[in-house]
């Protein structure tokens, strides 16, 4: 079993890096008692694989408690567990612009005590961990986006995981835009198949809809332009930290045009290894 024992200073982004390590299937705990460690890595232990790769966020928030912490993790590597150190840093200009921004108290400050001064502190009590710290991540200058590749760059194992999830919606207007959609087509100007009698009951699925859409010759442009607009964003959205991508495309009932032009590209998608689904919201109603 894998531990990792996120710390570091006080808002240097140890629940962002939480966050993300959720989405690595890490199981996360913030604020854990240094003292309860041992036994809560029995308890993962005796689940018998339910939970390999367990994160928790613990600092100076406990007090005196947190001196305890480098003995705590040589216990812990005594249990057969992996144990690493992943440390949060930035410089004092960043965290106290940060606390500024954010208006909550830093841990150790007191009355008459500033922020600055709390910092310095947090930082001596903190040498020892991070001279320790197996990852040592200065989020000083970076980004959400850039913090989550550089922790995906660190602890997503299977390559898989750090690609784009891509969703493929069809939808009906009539039945109202769908509100986790990232981006939105409108494929209403092409001719319906509703309107013809041998179509009307059938969906984009079937293969005589998708003959007659596909027949108009703006559907293969608009195609062949989404797909071009979709190899230039994808690998931008990535790069800049987004996991999910919803794609609606809408036609007034969600049952001919948006279904045939959804299946296609999700096709396409597919076809070019991207990690996409087809979900076709309004096709029943």
């Amino acid at each position: 079993m894998e531990f990792l024992i996120i710390t570091g200073l006080s808002g240097a982004g140890k629940s962002r890096a939480a966050d993300v390590l959720e989405d690595l299937d890490y199981y996360c705990v913030d604020n854990m008692p240094v003292a309860l460690m041992p036994r809560f890595a029995e308890l993962c232990l005796a689940t018998r694989g339910r939970y390999e790769r367990v994160a928790l966020v613990t600092d100076v928030r406990e007090k005196d408690g947190f001196q305890e912490l480098l003995s705590t993790i040589d216990v812990l590597a005594g249990m057969d567990c992996q144990c690493r150190i992943l440390y949060m840093d930035a410089d004092l200009k960043t965290l106290i612009r940060r606390y500024k921004e954010s208006r909550r108290p830093h841990p150790l400050a007191a009355r008459g005590v500033s922020v600055e001064t709390a910092v310095k502190r947090e930082a001596e009590l903190l040498a020892p961990v991070k001279e320790r710290a197996d990852y040592i991540v200065d989020t000083s200058n970076l980004t959400l986006g850039m913090l989550q590749n550089r922790l995906f760059a660190l602890f997503a194992g299977d390559s898989r995981q750090r690609g784009l999830s891509v969703t493929v919606m069809s939808f009906g207007y009539k039945h109202g835009l769908p509100m986790e959609a990232d981006l939105v087509f409108d494929a209403r100007f092409l001719p319906n198949p509703y309107y013809v009698d041998d179509l009307r009951e059938l969906s984009g699925l079937d293969l005589p809809v998708k003959e007659f859409v596909f027949a108009c010759p703006q559907t293969r442009d608009f195609l062949e332009k989404l797909e071009n607009m979709m190899d230039f964003l994808l690998p931008l959205y990535t790069e800049e930290g987004k996991l999910a991508l919803t794609i609606a495309i809408g036609c007034t009932g969600g049952r001919h045009r948006s279904v045939a032009l959804a299946s296609a590209l999700n096709d396409y998608f597919v076809a070019h290894g991207v990690n996409s689904v087809n979900l076709n919201r309004d096709i029943d109603k």
